[in-house]
């Protein structure tokens, strides 16, 4: 069994020994801690013995805080980004005509200068096409001089037409009146015959006259009722004379109708002129774009055409890649744009060749990148989460810096824009 009064005579620190924790009383130092400097008596010491030390470390701290200023207004100022890349245009180049390969004369990564030709088609068949097109254009431009030289005739005949016609319709008019008199002459030489027949008739029944007289002057009354009769006919005959002088007339009085009538043929033959002449230009076009050439310089890409193949109107043959025009687009943040303009200066570094080229802020894409993706964002459903928009942002290098375009569409660059400029007007 344990001795209790052993245990109950120890004292209270070996009892408890937390208690020491909690005891008003220090802890004894070792002789050599007691005997050791504080940090605070050693710093003195050093800067006592040391007078300019002080100074020393007071200008490198005056150095670092100055400098943390500079690195600020440096970066306060210029807005940077790795989201960037340089860009330019693509052409997919393609023949306007349809048609069977002769020859390619360019291969891929070729630099090709404006107006290389690039493919040739065959041409025959555009050739052929061409010289109907002539030869339709020609037969217009005949028919057309004839229907020119037709107008004045036409004038010239009409106008004569109206001078023949009133000319019969007055001599019909006076042949009328010819015939009138002549049946007016008739009608009386009737009559008096007439009269003279009534009074024979009398006498020969009183036996005063032969019957010899009295049949000639039953046979002259008989000549006057011919004649009255055909003097009447002459005058139904010159009436209708009258009738078709004045029809005549009427016809010639459409001259002006019948020269408009030809003016318009003779327009209608230019206007077919000119459609035959379209014809030719659109046949020298397609003989033309048989020959496929570079609309401007660059490096041919992706070709996909071989000697021998039938291409069809639009197919693409080739892509070009202007190297003329390059520039750069970068993705900024939103928050980044509250002081960027068009016009600002910008350092672009370009991590293909190590080195940094000149430029400056063209212009701001009208949306975000977001907008333009293949599938927007929908804030509408609910699920929303504000994300910090990037806005696609176009730099354009200082000209006279890429002489031997090493500047290629894709590579990576990292833009710094000086915010502080003012912008150009």
């Amino acid at each position: 069994m344990p001795d209790h009064s052993r245990i109950k005579n120890q004292p209270d620190e070996q009892l408890h020994p937390g208690s020491a924790a909690v005891s008003d009383e220090s802890p004894e130092l070792s002789p050599e801690e007691a005997e050791s400097p504080s940090r605070r008596e050693r710093a003195q010491t050093y800067f006592r013995d040391r007078p300019h030390a002080k100074w020393i470390v007071l200008l490198v701290v005056a150095l670092m805080m100055g400098a943390g200023v500079q690195v600020w207004k440096y970066y306060s100022v210029r807005q940077s980004t790795d989201d960037a890349e340089i860009d330019g245009h693509i052409e997919a180049v393609s023949a306007r005509v349809s048609g069977a390969v002769i020859s390619v004369n360019v291969n891929d990564n070729q630099y090709v200068d404006s107006g290389t030709v690039l493919v040739q088609l065959d041409p025959k068949d555009y050739q052929v096409a061409l010289d109907r097109a002539r030869a339709e254009f020609a037969d217009a431009q005949g028919a057309a001089a004839a229907a020119h030289s037709t107008v004045p005739i036409t004038s010239t005949t009409t106008t004569s037409n109206i001078s023949s016609a009133q000319a019969v319709l007055n001599a019909a008019r006076k042949e009328v009146e010819a015939a009138r008199a002549h049946l007016l002459e008739a009608q009386a030489n009737d009559t008096r015959i007439a009269a003279d027949l009534k009074r024979a008739q009398q006498l020969v029944a009183k036996d005063e006259i032969s019957q010899q007289q009295y049949d000639a002057a039953v046979a002259a009354a008989q000549a006057s009722q011919a004649s009255v009769d055909a003097a009447a006919a002459t005058v139904a005959s010159a009436q209708s004379h009258v009738a078709q002088a004045e029809a005549g007339v009427r016809a010639a009085q459409t001259a002006p109708q019948q020269v408009a009538v030809s003016r318009s043929r003779a327009e209608a033959a230019d206007a077919a002129v000119q459609k035959a002449q379209s014809a030719v230009e659109q046949a020298q076009l397609n003989l033309q774009y048989t020959t496929v050439r570079a609309p401007y310089a660059g490096i041919i890409s992706k070709r996909s055409v071989e000697p021998g193949e039938v291409i069809t109107s639009g197919q693409p043959v080739f892509a070009l890649v202007n190297l003329e025009d390059v520039y750069v687009t970068a993705n900024f943040k939103e928050t980044q744009l509250a002081h960027m303009c068009p016009g600002q200066p910008a350092t672009i570094h370009v991590d293909t060749f190590g080195r940094d080229y000149q430029g400056h802020v063209d212009s701001f894409s009208g949306a975000t990148g977001s907008r333009f993706s293949l599938l927007p964002p929908e804030n509408a459903t609910g699920n929303y989460v504000k994300v910090v928009q990037r806005v696609p942002v176009k730099l354009v290098f200082e000209s006279g810096q890429d002489p031997n375009h090493n500047l290629r569409p894709g590579m990576s660059v990292e833009p710094t824009v000086r915010v502080d400029q003012a912008c150009k007007k």
